[in-house]
C-alpha cells in the first residue's frame, strides 16, 4: 500500500507497497471533471464463447523478469485469454499471466486446483507464489499450486503511471498538508498520477475492477478442469473471493479468507480501520518494549511534526520526511518479527540520523538501491478506485480530520488525509460503496481473523461472516501479531485450515486459537 500512504493489503511485509495518495487538480482539491463510466458486466450466468471456455494452455518454463528472478523447474508459466469487458465476452481479450507447480501426490490423491490471491490490490501473484510454496507445503500433495497477475498488474498488462523520477520527485510532496500551497502541491501531484494512469492504462482503466477479477477466475477455473473453485485468498484478496462467492454461490468449493476486509465499510471507513489497526499494532509494540503506549505515540507523533518541518539526511544522500518516515513505520508492525528493526530505527531517528527509516520505506515502497520503483501501487490504485464510489472533497475531509486523529495520534493524520487525495477526481467512476459479498447456498467459507493484524482488524471477518450469510462464513479467531494467521506460527491455525483444505473439514464457528 509511491508517495505513499495508504497501506496495502498483502500477504508479505516485504512484498507490500502503500498506494500513491491522488485527487483532484486545482489549489482547492474541490475541482470536478466529467469521469468516463465503466461499462456494465455481463450477468454471472451468460453463457461464455467456446474461444474461451475451451482454450489450452500453454504451459511452460517460467522466465525472470527485471523484478524478479525465475522460480525453480517445479514451475511453469502459461497465458489465459480473457475478455477485455466482460460485458462483451466475444470481443478484444487481454491475456492473464498464471504460474503453476503440480499436485506431487499424483492423480489419485490430487483434490484439484487451489487458486492464491495474495491481497494488495495490484499484487503479483506470479512472483509471489514461488515463495509462498512453502509455507503451504502440507498442501502441495493434494493440490496443483496456482497464481496469477490480475488484470492491470505485472505481467497481466501491468500499469505504470509514473517514471521513477516522478516518484522519487513526489516524496517530497507533503502527505499532510497544513497550508494552502501545500494543498495545491498535494492536490496537483494528485491530478498528475491520475492523468498518468489513465495514459497509460488507456482503455483497460475501465476494466480492472473486483468484479472483473472475480469473473477472470471462474473462467480461470473452468479452463483448468476444476468442477469447484478452491481458493486462498489474503488480505485484499478476501475481499476478491467474497466477491467470488457473490456472484458464483454454487461454484464455491473450499474457500480460505485469512485476514479479512471489512466489506461492510467503504472508503473512508477502511481508511478508518487501518488507523486504528495500525494504532493497535503500535501500541501492543510499544508494550512490549516497555512503553506506556499513550506516551510512547506521542514521542512519535513529536517525531513525525519535527520531521514535516525538518526531513532528516540518511546516509544514501536522501532526505527521510515525514511521509516517508511514516510508511517505514509502518513496514514493521506488519510482522512482530520486526519490531526490534523499528526500535532501531526510531532510535536512529531521534539521534538525527533518518538512514534506517528510510531503507524500512524503500522496502515499502520497491525502490531498490539502483531507485528504480515498482508498480504495485500503481495497480493498486488503478484497481481500488474503480471499485470505489466514495470521493471525499477537501471540505468533507477536513470535518473528519479530528475523527482520524482520535483513532489514531500516529497514523490519522495521514490516513485522514488520504481519504481526500486517494481517488478525487479520479477519469473513471467507482463502481460500489461496499462490495457485495452475500453468497445464499455457497459452501462452507472460512475466514480467519487474526486480533493483532494492523492492516485488516480483526474485526472484519466477523462482519465477512455476516455478510456471506448463515451456514456460508465460519470464523476461526488467532490471538496474534501481525498480518495475517497462516503460516505466521500457530500450530493450531494452520492445522484447522490445512483440515478444511485437505479433508473439507470445517471448524465450529467461532472456534479461537490462542
Amino acid at each position: 500500500m509511491v508517495r505513499y500512504v495508504r497501506w496495502a493489503a498483502a500477504v508479505a511485509a516485504g512484498l507490500l507497497v502503500a498506494g500513491c495518495s491522488g485527487s483532484s487538480g486545482g489549489d482547492s482539491g474541490e475541482g470536478k471533471t466529467r469521469p468516463r463510466q465503466p461499462s456494465a458486466v455481463a450477468g454471472a450466468s451468460a453463457a461464455l464463447p467456446a474461444s474461451l471456455t475451451s482454450q489450452k494452455l500453454d504451459w511452460g518454463r517460467c522466465k525472470g523478469t527485471s523484478d524478479s528472478a525465475a522460480p525453480g523447474d517445479a514451475w511453469r508459466c502459461a497465458t489465459l485469454k480473457v475478455p477485455l469487458d466482460w460485458a462483451k465476452p466475444d470481443g478484444e481479450t487481454i491475456g492473464l499471466a498464471l504460474i503453476r507447480e503440480q499436485a506431487s501426490g499424483g492423480s489419485g490423491k490430487r483434490i484439484g486446483s487451489l487458486l492464491f490471491n495474495f491481497g494488495g490490490p495490484g499484487g503479483s501473484g506470479v512472483s509471489t507464489m514461488p515463495y509462498f510454496a512453502g509455507t503451504v507445503s502440507a498442501l502441495r500433495e493434494r493440490y496443483d499450486l496456482v497464481s496469477w497477475d490480475p488484470r492491470g498488474v505485472g505481467a497481466s498488462e501491468g500499469i505504470r503511471c509514473r517514471s521513477d523520477r516522478e516518484i522519487q520527485r513526489a516524496e517530497s510532496i507533503d502527505a499532510t498538508p497544513d497550508t494552502p500551497a501545500e494543498q495545491t502541491a498535494y492536490f496537483q501531484d494528485a491530478a498528475d498520477f491520475g492523468k498518468g494512469c489513465e495514459k497509460a492504462a488507456g482503455k483497460l482503466i475501465a476494466h480492472v475492477s473486483t468484479t472483473d477479477t472475480a469473473r477472470d477466475i471462474d473462467l480461470m477455473r473452468q479452463v483448468l478442469g476444476d468442477a469447484k473453485m478452491h481458493y486462498f485468498g489474503i488480505s485484499y484478496g478476501t475481499e476478491l473471493g467474497g466477491v467470488y462467492a457473490h456472484l458464483f454461490p454454487k461454484k464455491v468449493g473450499r474457500l480460505i479468507l485469512d485476514a479479512v476486509v471489512d466489506p461492510t465499510a467503504d472508503s473512508v471507513g477502511q481508511e478508518k480501520n487501518q488507523a486504528a489497526g495500525f494504532q493497535r499494532a503500535l501500541d501492543d509494540y510499544l508494550r512490549s518494549t516497555g512503553q506506556d503506549p499513550e506516551q510512547g505515540s506521542r514521542k512519535i507523533a513529536d517525531l513525525l511534526k519535527r520531521l514535516d518541518a525538518t526531513p532528516l539526511p540518511a546516509a544514501s544522500g536522501r532526505k527521510l520526511t515525514q511521509s516517508l518516515a511514516v510508511t517505514g513505520i509502518v513496514l514493521p508492525l506488519y510482522s512482530k518479527d520486526s519490531w526490534p528493526t523499528l526500535t532501531s530505527a526510531l532510535r536512529a531517528a531521534e539521534e538525527g540520523d533518518g538512514s534506517e527509516l528510510l531503507s524500512l520505506a524503500d522496502q515499502y515502497n520497491e525502490r531498490d538501491s539502483s531507485g528504480h520503483y515498482g508498480t504495485t501501487t500503481h495497480s493498486q490504485r488503478v484497481i481500488s478506485c474503480l471499485d470505489d464510489k466514495e470521493r471525499p472533497t477537501l471540505a468533507e475531509t477536513k470535518q473528519r480530520l479530528a475523527e482520524f486523529e482520535k483513532v489514531s495520534p500516529v497514523f490519522g493524520d495521514f490516513l485522514g488525509w488520504d481519504s481526500a487525495g486517494w481517488c478525487h477526481d479520479w477519469p473513471v467512476a467507482g463502481q460500489w460503496d461496499t462490495p457485495e459479498v452475500s453468497a445464499p447456498g455457497a459452501a462452507p467459507i472460512l475466514l480467519v481473523g487474526n486480533t493483532g493484524d494492523p492492516a485488516t482488524p480483526y474485526e472484519g471477518a466477523r462482519r465477512m461472516a455476516d455478510e456471506l450469510g448463515k451456514g456460508v462464513g465460519v470464523e476461526l479467531t488467532w490471538k496474534g501479531e501481525g498480518h495475517g494467521a497462516y503460516g505466521s506460527g500457530s500450530d493450531c491455525v494452520d492445522s484447522t485450515v490445512n483440515a478444511y483444505l485437505v479433508d473439507g473439514t470445517v471448524p465450529k464457528d467461532g472456534t479461537v486459537c490462542s
